[in-house]
């Protein structure tokens, strides 16, 4: 029974979690940037290169086809996913920098110095 209760603590953890999320939601941000590479981008670099397709260009050496169309296609794939996560960490950097740059409020002065303060006050409208 221990080794569950080792697996469950290990799964639970917020790192996990965090991971689990992140695979997910980039699962479907793969879909998407997949979806504009395939219909929107590609497409219209076809129309630009005299309407080739490059998913249907291939070599065929003795019985072995290369498919170099579908690696082309799978090289602007990562470029633009790869562009997409340096955008998103720039970002989030800038957002970090901004509260590290924000000035820490003034700390509350000690009851001395509100004591010093209220004195020396006194001394000036003597």
């Amino acid at each position: 029974m221990g080794i569950f209760k080792e697996f469950k603590d290990f799964a639970m953890r917020g790192n996990v979690m965090d991971m689990a999320v992140g695979v997910i939601i980039g699962g479907a941000f793969g879909k998407i940037v997949s979806s504009l590479v395939d219909d929107i981008i590609m497409p219209a670099i076809g129309m630009v290169t005299g309407g080739i397709d490059f998913k249907e260009l291939s070599i065929t050496v003795g019985t072995a086809v290369i498919k170099y169309g579908s690696f082309v296609q799978n090289i602007v794939d990562f470029i633009i996913i790869a562009f997409c996560i340096f955008m998103m960490i720039k970002a989030m950097n800038a957002v970090s920098k901004k509260k590290e740059e924000a000035p820490a409020p003034a700390p509350e002065p000690s009851n001395e110095e509100k004591l010093l303060s209220e004195i020396r006050d006194l001394l000036k409208n003597k």
